[in-house]
Order: C-alpha cells, then sequence, then structure tokens
C-alpha cells in the first residue's frame, strides 16, 4: 500500500496569508459602503471643493538707489537695511543704480557683485549728479527691464526706507499718473506747488514710459535732477494725482532745518544718513 504525503503548510506562514484576507475583505466592505453613500447623495453626485481665502494681488515696487560703483560698503549696509524688511501689500524689488564703469577693479568687483546679487543696473551713461544720470535711468527702465512695475522709485543712496509704512501710504493711491514724495519747499503741505525732493521720489509706470518717449525730459537735463523732473512733468501737464507723505519722509534730525525733525512712529524715510551709525539708529 502507497504511503500518502500530506504537505502541511507552516503557521508562520498561514497567519500573514490569514491577515491578508482579512484585509482584503475589509477593503472590499469599504468600498461598498462608499458606493452606497454616493448613490445615496443628491443626483448631481458633486464634491464642492472647499473655498479657500481670496489672496488680494500685490502691487509691485521698483526703489533704484542712485549710488556710485565705488561706494562697497554703502552698498553692502543697505543690502542688509532691506534685506530684513518686507511688505503685506507689495512686491518690491531694490537696485542699485550707477553709471558706466571706468576702472579696471570695478568691472571685477561690480561683476562678482552682480554674481551674486542680481540686484545692479549699469546705466550707458557717464557718472554725474546733475546732468542726466536721472533721465538715464528713468528712460532705460522701459527697454532694459523684463516686465513693468506699478511704480518706480528713485532713491539716494544716504535715505533709510521703511518698505511696510511706504506700500501701505501707496496702496489706496491711483496706479496712473501719479507723482509722490516730499514736495519742496519744506514747509509746504501742497504737493502741487513745485516738485519732490531727491531725496526719494515715485512716478507711476505710465510716467516712466513718457520720461522714455517724450522730448521734453530729453531736452532738459542739465540741472538739479529733481527740479528738473518737476519742470518735466509741469511742461508736459503731467502727474495729475500728486501725494506729499509729510511728517512721514524727513531729513535726520538736526541735519537741514525745516526739512528735519525727531524721529517718528509714521515714518517712511529719513534722508541725510551719512553715517551708519545714523542709519543703524532709523532701523
Amino acid at each position: 500500500m502507497k504511503q500518502r504525503w500530506v504537505i502541511r503548510q507552516p503557521p508562520s506562514l498561514a497567519l500573514p496569508s490569514l491577515v491578508l484576507l482579512l484585509l482584503f475583505f475589509f477593503y472590499i466592505l469599504f468600498n461598498i459602503r462608499v458606493k452606497s453613500l454616493l448613490l445615496a447623495s443628491p443626483a448631481n453626485h458633486s464634491i464642492t471643493p472647499t473655498k479657500t481665502p481670496h489672496t488680494e494681488t500685490k502691487f509691485s515696487i521698483l526703489i533704484g538707489i542712485l549710488t556710485l560703483p565705488d561706494n562697497y560698503d554703502r552698498r553692502h549696509l543697505l543690502r542688509l537695511v532691506y534685506g530684513i524688511q518686507s511688505s503685506s501689500t507689495a512686491q518690491i524689488d531694490v537696485k542699485f543704480v550707477f553709471c558706466n564703469l571706468t576702472k579696471p577693479e570695478q568691472r571685477a568687483l561690480v561683476a562678482l557683485e552682480i554674481l551674486r546679487f542680481n540686484d545692479i543696473i549699469v546705466l550707458d551713461c557717464v557718472e554725474n549728479m546733475n546732468n542726466g544720470k536721472t533721465h538715464a535711468y528713468f528712460s532705460s527702465l522701459p527697454r532694459i527691464l523684463p516686465r513693468h512695475y506699478d511704480y518706480v522709485m528713485k532713491a539716494d543712496d544716504d535715505v533709510f526706507i521703511r518698505l511696510e509704512p511706504l506700500s501701505s501710504s501707496l496702496k489706496p493711491l491711483p496706479r496712473q499718473d501719479l507723482y509722490y514724495g516730499f514736495v519742496i519747499p519744506c514747509n509746504s503741505m501742497n504737493p502741487f506747488v513745485d516738485y519732490m525732493s531727491g531725496m526719494g521720489f515715485l512716478l507711476s509706470w505710465d510716467l516712466v514710459e513718457w520720461i522714455g518717449m517724450s522730448e521734453i525730459p530729453a531736452n532738459h537735463t542739465f540741472g538739479p535732477e529733481d527740479k528738473m523732473v518737476g519742470k518735466w512733468l509741469k511742461m508736459g501737464n503731467k502727474a495729475k494725482n500728486r501725494f506729499s507723505n509729510k511728517p512721514g519722509m524727513y531729513d535726520y534730525p538736526g541735519t537741514n532745518g525745516r526739512c528735519s525733525h525727531e524721529l517718528i512712529p509714521e515714518t517712511v524715510a529719513v534722508h541725510r544718513l551719512k553715517r551708519q551709525g545714523s542709519m543703524a539708529a532709523c532701523a
């Protein structure tokens, strides 16, 4: 009589098989339950996505700080000053602006800065203060920038700008035909009386484009740069929307008579910060 051999599965293998069988069983029950719930739902059987809070689109500002190629230390200080700031209402880019480089060491060191920080604009002009640099700055932007901004600001390298108060003050203002800054003379509150101080003034993008196309600015570039911008706008019948941010913009205490006062919480910009210590006091 032949002997039968019965192969028995070891208990260690039978237990995992049982677990897999139970998991498969629960999977089937779960799918049946889900399908029954869907069939019992309203006829459209649609799932409404959760509504996310509406995020307001930020407007954009370019701040161009007109400086000199050799002012390396000042640029590094300002990078620290603006690098720790942000704005909840505006997307703000800060760039350093100067004319053509004339020294070998400038070409080498500025090239390294551009590679590291990408925050420098080199204009095709001879370095100057009151002979066309501001015109070269504004008129070049529509041609050299890959995008446009809602506002473009020109600022000195001895001014400290607080980005959040700046953007908050701009938020309710028009995006077209706007001229914003600190009106001169110092004791005036009328933004139409003359021109905005060169410490830091801002133009809407349409005015930047106009400066690049109009012969009025191109034919009137010699003279105090802030005064010339006011003259351009007056001759062209531009900047019908004007805003002088006083007392939020001012000269550092004790530096310039009526244009200066004590530091205040609502500060937007402080001018004439020639020493690093005064810059630190504002920051």
